[in-house]
């Protein structure tokens, strides 16, 4: 049976020096820097940079949601515990604060003092209603009348109306009203709706200049529509976030399903972190007010100086379509081995384990394989964990069409999934209408890692097949994660996959050893441990070289100081939080971190020369750790360990996108300009792109 129930322990007391850990928020917020930097990258296109500022705004806002709201909630309980770093809650509120200011002021100088002006230069231009002719504001208004006011609710506040649930995110504005014939004074709110798109189009879509208002700003312009007899005597452009770090007891709720659904109905209740003011559309007293009724003190009131959720920026990108603008896509090859129609089962027999690489390698395969098990009549049975699935998902559809064909299907969903737990709670309902076994994930934990088995009778025998990655099952961010794809048919893994499974269904103990996977929480962590150690002993013979999302674990973090130590050679390759901090002058511990087009999603971890390599769906994170059900896989094949060398080694050469972790606590930053000759995802692309590669053909793709 699957416990979580474990003791953090450290080698050393090396633990308790704070001057060796990074706060994890602050690390964060410098991988959020390092995103804002690509955006003042001169090297990229312009519309990529755009991009940038998008991507910085949509982490921001989970960021609140999620890390500040976590804070907040500690402060509110009195906690005075510091972290490894050294710092409170109340701290690391003010540390943050400090940090997201001066990155809000550098994103949008870049916005509003380049990217726009250049924009411009190439007849894009965004403008500002009231500096419009007069002919093309009553062209507009007359389509405000038609397209966007039948779908505004005005919503008004007075003593039979109370202060509104004002949705988390959304564009919001407030007014101040005077009705001088009743000689009321009234305050109202109008929220942006979302599904109008956030860019209204001025001129004619062929036209050689394309032109763009934000919908708000043509709003606010006709207010007084909305509220007849009315005069407005101030606006304000504001947006909430919400907290939505919240937490489920399945111990208490018994049913996991019923107890999500009422948290999620709840999002629009729920604390609020932040409040955004523009001041486009500012005015002092609405401020007050608004900060006053949700109960937000100034350290967590914004004001900026121009358009807000610079998130949907994005849409312009799309609006404009100018591939001249963009770098140019990069195809995603497919191994000759997967060639014509041929059955995945086949390729799988001939290799034995195949490993891919996404999005320089198609998921494809991927996809086929399940597509495959779902109309193979010699397919028994189909067991999958699902952590995250695009909107349409074809996995989704395999995994029905194989439970209505008479499979035996069984997934493991994971509800707790953060912000796809709706989407979730969808594919998990329709899979049990066709018929699937459905588990809705393991108390106390969440389940992580991407696991799919196929059992199969073949010469009347049974075979099993085997899916093991590092990213989800999500056809639509493989083309944008780095990723890896293990197919195998691999007995032994094969038969620790089935015991995993039988883990999370039913309740099975784990065994004593595992025969090839490494999972959490049972041995991964301990394995990770015995392998430091293991090159810790051989000091400067050793070497370890990990690649990851993030790595905030203060035990792993203990040992990678002792192995540095000891003169080990280490190269990290972090992403994102890294909350291990370099000594001054110790050469032999070298942190990096790749930002670039597709994000570096994939964990590949090396210790000795190749000797031992593995793929694992885990960060090494305490949640990771500790809190989730994840797999660590060998790769054995020569051919493999040469694929997967060859990644590590394009990213210890990118002096293009390479940033390195200071002992400061800062990362050095690339020039404006960068060299493409050493910039390793295009050196990646390039390497699978002169490989022998051939279309595969799917079942409805």
């Amino acid at each position: 049976m699957i416990s979580t129930t474990r003791k953090q322990k450290t080698s050393s007391a090396t633990f308790d020096i704070p001057s060796r850990f990074i706060n994890r928020e602050l690390s964060w917020l410098d991988f959020n820097g390092r995103v804002l930097d690509e955006a003042g990258m001169s090297g990229n296109m312009i519309l990529d940079r755009l991009k940038f500022i998008s991507i910085f705004s949509s982490n921001l806002d989970e960021f609140f949601m999620v890390r500040v709201a976590g804070l907040r909630q500690l402060l509110k309980a009195g906690i005075i515990e510091t972290d490894p770093a050294g710092y409170t809650p109340a701290e690391q509120l003010q540390l943050t604060r400090k940090k997201i200011s001066v990155l809000l002021k550098q994103q949008y100088s870049q916005l509003y003092s380049e990217l726009l002006p250049e924009l411009e230069k190439e007849k894009i231009i965004l403008h500002n209603f009231p500096e419009l002719p007069e002919k093309i504001r009553h062209k507009l208004c007359r389509h405000f009348e038609t397209e966007i006011m039948p779908a505004l609710t005005p919503l008004a506040v007075d003593p039979s109306h109370p202060f509104p649930l004002l949705n988390s995110g959304t564009i919001e504005l407030a007014l101040k009203l005077h009705f001088p014939k009743s000689g009321k004074y009234i305050t109202a709110f109008v929220e942006v709706p979302e599904l109008l798109g956030r860019f209204i189009r001025i001129c004619d879509e062929k036209s050689e200049v394309q032109e763009f208002i934000l919908i708000e700003e043509l709003i606010a312009a006709n207010i007084p529509a909305l509220f007849p007899g009315g005069e407005v005597r101030a606006i304000q452009l504001f947006r909430v976030t919400r907290d939505m770090d919240y937490h489920i007891d399945q111990d208490e709720s018994g049913d996991l399903l019923k107890a999500l659904r009422s948290k999620l109905s709840q999002r629009s209740s729920r604390a609020p972190v932040r409040l955004e003011f523009s001041k486009k559309y500012c005015d002092r007293s609405l401020q007050k007010y608004l900060a006053d009724a949700l109960d937000l003190e100034p350290d967590f009131c914004y004001t900026l100086p121009g358009a807000l959720r610079l998130e949907q920026f994005n849409q312009l990108i799309d609006l404009v379509d100018r591939e001249n603008l963009q770098e140019p896509p990069w195809h995603p090859t497919t191994p000759e081995i997967f060639s014509g129609k041929r059955p995945v089962f086949e390729a799988i027999n001939e290799k034995k384990n195949i490993l891919l690489a996404h999005p320089y390698q198609s998921f494809d395969p991927v996809l086929k394989l399940l597509e495959d098990a779902a109309d193979d009549p010699s397919v028994l049975a189909i067991k999958q964990t699902l952590y995250r699935v695009s909107g349409n998902s074809p996995v989704i559809k395999a995994l029905r069409r194989a439970a209505e064909n008479g499979k035996q299907v069984t997934v493991v969903v994971e509800l707790k999934a953060r912000f796809d737990e709706s989407n979730n709670i969808a594919w998990a309902e329709l899979l049990d209408l066709s018929g699937a076994h459905v588990v809705y994930g393991v108390t106390g934990l969440k389940v992580h890692c991407k696991t799919l088995l196929i059992v199969r009778k073949e010469d009347k025998k049974l075979r099993r097949y085997i899916h093991l990655g590092t990213g989800n099952y999500n056809d639509n961010t493989a083309r944008l994660y780095t990723d890896l794809s293990l197919l195998s048919c691999d007995e032994e893994l094969a038969g620790d996959a089935a015991i995993l499974f039988n883990l999370l269904t039913g309740a099975a103990e784990p065994p004593e050893k595992w025969e090839k996977l490494c999972t959490a929480p049972f041995d991964l962590r301990s394995k990770l441990v015995e392998m430091i150690k293991k090159e810790t002993a051989l000091g400067k013979k050793g070497r370890i070289i990990a690649k990851m999302n993030s790595f905030s674990d203060p035990e792993l973090i203990t040992l990678i100081h002792e192995a540095a130590a000891e003169g080990v050679e280490i190269d990290l390759i972090v992403r994102g939080i890294c909350c291990c901090r370099p000594l001054p002058g110790q050469k032999n511990l070298r942190i990096i971190s790749i930002i670039d087009r597709f994000l570096e999603h994939s964990r590949i971890f090396c210790f000795g020369s190749e000797e031992n390599i593995y793929c694992s769906s885990a960060d090494w994170m305490p949640r990771n750790l500790d809190r989730r059900v994840e797999t660590m896989f060998p790769v054995s094949d020569p051919e493999n360990k040469r694929l997967l060398m060859e990644i590590l080694c394009r990213h210890l050469q990118d002096y293009s996108k390479q940033r390195r972790l200071l002992a400061s606590g800062n990362y050095t930053r690339p020039a404006g300009n960068f060299n493409k000759q050493c910039r390793s995802q295009l050196k990646i692309y390039e390497f699978f792109k002169n490989q022998v590669s051939f279309s595969i053909k799917r079942q409805g793709g």
